[in-house]
C-alpha cells in the first residue's frame, strides 16, 4: 500500500464515535468520478439480471460481485476506507462478504409497518456466550445514489444499539423501534457501522432507484458468509490485497498468523505504527 493512504487513519474522534453510537459516516469517500463508473457497472449487473428473471419491482440482493470488475476489486482495499477498518478491527483482518443491493421503486403507499430489524451474523448471535456480543466484523456501505432524503429504501439503524443483545419491537407490526432513524446520505458517502449494531432495509417509496455496494470485514479467523469467486483475483493482487481476500499460508495461520499470513500488519510495522 501507498504510505499516502495514512492520511485517512482511523481519528481518535471517529474512534470514539463509532464505538459509542456503532456506526460512521464519511462523506466524499467515493469522487463523482467513480460513483458514475461504479454505477454503470451495478446497473450493467442488474439489466442482467432482469433479462435472467430478476422482478423488476423487487430489491435484487447480489453477493460475490467483487470478481464482475475491477472497479469493485479496487474497493477491497480502497486507500480511504481501509485505514479506518484496520483501526477498528487491527490487522488479522480480510473480506469476508459482499453484497450489491438495488432497490426499484416498489410503487407502494408509504405505510408504518415495522422494519426487518436485525443484528448481523445469524447464529452467532445466538451461540457465542457473551454480554454484549462481540463486535466480530463491520461493514462498508457505499452509497451510488441520492439519499439525502428519507422515503428512498434508505438504510435505517438504532444508533448506540451494538451493545443491546435485544430490540423490543412492536407487537402490533405497526412502528419503529425508540429511537430508529434513516441513514439519509449524498452519493459518494461510505458508512461504516459495527455488525451487532441494530439496522433494517426500508421500502422505498420514491421514484429513485437505490443502489449501494457492502463490503464486509472480519476476523481472519471467521468463515466466509458467501461462495465468493475467486479464480485470477488472487493472482493479479499484490500481498495486502491477497490478505483481503483470505488468502494465506495454511489453516493454522487464521488462528495463529505469522508474518506471512498477515502483510498488512508487516506493512504497519514497517511504517511504526502500532501492531
Amino acid at each position: 500500500m501507498d504510505t499516502s493512504c495514512l492520511q485517512y487513519s482511523l481519528t481518535e474522534e471517529e474512534r470514539r464515535t463509532f464505538n459509542e453510537t456503532g456506526y460512521l459516516i464519511m462523506e466524499n469517500a467515493l469522487s463523482p468520478e467513480q460513483v458514475k463508473a461504479l454505477t454503470a457497472e451495478v446497473d450493467r449487473i442488474h439489466d442482467r439480471k432482469l433479462k435472467e428473471g430478476q422482478d423488476p419491482q423487487k430489491a435484487m440482493f447480489y453477493t460475490d460481485f467483487v470478481k464482475d470488475h475491477q472497479l469493485f476489486l479496487d474497493l477491497v482495499d480502497y486507500d480511504k476506507v481501509l485505514p479506518k477498518v484496520w483501526g477498528i478491527l487491527g490487522w488479522n483482518i480480510y473480506m469476508y462478504h459482499t453484497h450489491l443491493i438495488v432497490t426499484p421503486p416498489s410503487g407502494q403507499e408509504k405505510s408504518d409497518k415495522t422494519f426487518g430489524w436485525h443484528q448481523d451474523s445469524g447464529r452467532a448471535n445466538l451461540e457465542m456466550e457473551s454480554h454484549p456480543r462481540p463486535r466480530l466484523s463491520l461493514k462498508v456501505a457505499y452509497f451510488l445514489s441520492d439519499l439525502s432524503e428519507p422515503g428512498r429504501g434508505n438504510f435505517w439503524i438504532v444508533p448506540n444499539s451494538h451493545i443491546q443483545d435485544t430490540m423490543p419491537l412492536s407487537e402490533t407490526g405497526v412502528g419503529q423501534p425508540e429511537g430508529a432513524i434513516p441513514v439519509c446520505v449524498k452519493p459518494g458517502t461510505a458508512v461504516f457501522f459495527d455488525r451487532r449494531l441494530w439496522h433494517a432495509a426500508s421500502t422505498n417509496w420514491s421514484d429513485i432507484t437505490r443502489k449501494v455496494l457492502f463490503y464486509g470485514y472480519g476476523y481472519r479467523w471467521i468463515r466466509r458468509k458467501d461462495d465468493m469467486t475467486m479464480d485470477g483475483l488472487l493472482e493479479k493482487s499484490d500481498p495486502i490485497r491477497r490478505q483481503m481476500l483470505g488468502d494465506g499460508l495454511n489453516c493454522n495461520g487464521y488462528y495463529t498468523p505469522t508474518d506471512g499470513d498477515v502483510p498488512l500488519k508487516v506493512w504497519m510495522r514497517e511504517q511504526g505504527l502500532q501492531v
